[in-house]
């Protein structure tokens, strides 16, 4: 497994943990690095999408909701939510990763962590933020 795949399930991880238990960032990043094995360059990048995700969680559920027809956040499954407000967030704010590659990665690990339906949900929200981010920019 890359280092940034597991960046991105560890942020999954902390994130989750954070919906039902809402400690503060540091005590829940603190909390995960003491209690599990981090690969060696997973955990930079990591924090810097927990931490984006949180800063822009506002933005990211405004959007979210917009481009997932049907669906209120609330009643989205709470890994699948998860999932999508990191990929948006690489989306929106990492121009340094491919939109493919985000893309991609949300609907792997949406596939290992949700349901079996969780990969074409979370690729059909994304490539509606995709299209509407370039719309937007465009």
């Amino acid at each position: 497994m890359g280092v940034r795949r597991r960046a991105r399930e560890i942020a999954l991880q902390v994130l989750y943990q954070r919906e039902f238990n809402r400690v503060e960032i540091g005590e829940a990043l603190a909390l995960f690095w003491n209690n599990f094995e981090v690969l060696k360059g997973s955990r930079g990048f990591s924090e810097r999408l927990i931490r984006g995700v949180e800063e822009h969680r506002e933005t990211l559920d405004r959007i979210l909701e917009q481009c997932s027809a049907h669906w209120k956040l609330d009643r989205m499954a709470h890994v699948d939510r998860t999932i999508l407000r990191i990929a948006t967030y690489e989306l929106l704010y990492c121009d340094d990763i491919p939109p493919k590659v985000t893309i991609n990665e949300a609907i792997d690990i949406g596939k290992k962590f949700g349901s079996e339906d969780s990969g074409a949900f979370i690729n059909g929200v994304l490539d509606k933020v995709k299209s509407e981010e370039r719309r937007q920019a465009g």
